[in-house]
């Protein structure tokens, strides 16, 4: 038993001072402990004593006039106190006994059988077990701490993976409050079929998952690629619930996508930078061999065939030039204006081909402008090839066009959607290649371009398809706000 050096401040709560002195004196008694003791025969008074957290001790009364020793152990629960709180009775009642424990009562004595060895058995074990009970509130608290603290989503499951609890990161990933997910499985979230047929296996097989990338849909529509695991704790024999993580990763699969698009461009920019260079020697050639023969005496056919060979040079000329511009960077002049405005000018250049197809169009703006710093002609060419392309791909009198522009922190959105034939899953990650296109007379050189653009206005791009249903192309752009004179 560890050794007191300090004195133990005991607070004996009881209305009646014969029965303090007695209790008290049992207590001085103990040879072990050194206390400081206290009286209150006022329930109010011990109350607000209770909430200065002074001692290390409660022994109370279980009459305290028109309250209770029960209704002391209410509040005690309500202020959070973790101190021992010792009941005291005239007479024993089994009802009573538990109650008091059920509500924390450390433990129940009967004052006609109070001793000083019964006292001090009482003591020794209320301390050890407050201790006990301290130590485990601090773990929870700790480990609770780091629980709703983290940025990534940490959740209780039950078997069939529905939410028993969550952190506040689940809530926001999902955008669901913590009383609906109460209601909702993982498995109501997943998008694909095929995914949750999978986690039901590794489940089932193994018993526990371990960084499985999976897609969740959000409440808003949005879907969200996430890293997930769950594990079954050991110690919780015939029950089963899974304590589990899903780590976001929607951010760095955008990276990875657009990092390896710009390689894709950057390696065909190199191709084509060669072809070119290889090209034009020999076309140098030709032109400099028919400008000498251009000068020399010849009859009329021949000079037909030599129009023909320069105007069809001056068009290979002119190809090599489109090629080496849509592969290198584009240098613009940027002014501010907003995103709306741009938008409405593409619209404007393609209303004819939108008449002409019968689409139904709708268009939606924040109210606040979005202002960016922008090149406007460039970047109508960008939104107007995007527009085009979804005209293109919609059935004429059905078509519905969708065109949206948001404004979200510092962060303006450009959403435009078609109910078209949709992009093949496998064509979505070559879309915006040079010369990668699914059109009978194409040349694969509009999207191209279009990237090149966004590129250069610091513009984010996804897009989204479902084949028979329909594609949605996604535009970030960073915004920009007028800045306060000093």
């Amino acid at each position: 038993m560890p050794e007191y050096t300090d004195k133990l401040r005991v607070l004996i709560v009881d209305d009646d001072e014969d029965d303090f002195f007695i209790t008290a004196e049992y207590l001085r008694q103990i040879e072990d402990y050194p206390f400081a003791i206290d009286w209150c025969y006022k329930f109010s008074e011990a109350v607000d004593i209770l909430k200065k957290r002074e001692y290390d001790f409660y022994f109370v009364d279980y009459r305290l006039g028109a309250k209770t020793g029960l209704d002391f152990l209410k509040e005690a629960v309500r202020i959070g106190c973790e101190e021992p709180i010792i009941l005291l009775t005239g007479k024993g009642n089994r009802t009573v006994d538990i109650e008091a424990m059920q509500m924390g009562a450390t433990d129940y004595l009967i004052k006609s059988d109070l001793n000083t060895d019964k006292l001090e058995r009482c003591i020794r074990y209320s301390l050890e077990r407050t201790s006990y009970i301290k130590a485990l509130k601090a773990n929870e608290r700790k480990y609770r701490s780091m629980f709703e603290l983290s940025k990534d989503a940490v959740f209780i499951a039950d078997e069939s993976l529905t939410f028993k609890d969550m952190n506040l990161a689940t809530t926001e990933l999902l955008g669901y409050s913590e009383a609906e997910l109460l209601q909702k499985s993982i498995y109501n979230f997943m998008t694909d079929e095929a995914s949750r047929t999978l986690l039901q296996k590794i489940l089932y097989e193994d018993g526990e998952v371990n960084d499985l990338e999976i897609e969740l849909q959000c409440k808003n529509g949005e879907k969200r690629a996430c890293i997930f695991s769950a594990t079954v704790p050991l110690d919780t024999p015939g029950q089963i619930y899974y304590q589990g993580l899903i780590h976001d990763i929607t951010n760095l699969r955008k990276a990875e996508k657009a990092n390896l698009l710009v390689e894709k461009i950057n390696a065909t920019g190199r191709l084509v930078r060669t072809l070119a260079h290889e090209v034009r020697n020999p076309l140098n050639n030709i032109n400099m061999s028919v400008e000498q023969l251009a000068h020399e005496q010849v009859n009329e056919e021949s000079g037909m065939f030599l129009e023909i060979i320069q105007r069809n040079s001056k068009r290979i000329g002119d190809l090599i030039t489109e090629l080496l511009d849509t592969s290198r960077p584009t240098e613009l002049v940027f002014e501010k204006c907003t995103l709306q405005s741009v938008m409405d000018d593409s619209i404007s250049e393609s209303l004819d081909r939108i008449t002409l197809q019968r689409i139904n169009m709708q268009i939606r703006y924040s109210d606040e402008p979005s202002y960016i710093m922008a090149n406007r002609e460039k970047l109508k060419i960008a939104f107007l090839n995007i527009i085009i392309n979804a005209v293109e791909a919609m059935p004429k009198n059905t078509g519905e066009l969708h065109i949206s522009v948001t404004n979200v922190k510092n962060t303006g959105t450009v959403i435009i959607t078609d109910n078209g034939c949709g992009i093949p899953e496998e064509n979505i990650s070559r879309l915006f290649e040079p010369y990668f296109t699914s059109k009978r007379n194409g040349m694969g050189l509009g999207l191209a371009a279009t990237l090149n653009i966004l590129q250069s206005h610091k513009a984010n791009i996804d897009v989204t398809s479902v084949v028979g249903k329909g594609t949605t192309f996604s535009i970030s752009f960073p915004l920009v706000f007028d800045t306060p004179n000093p």
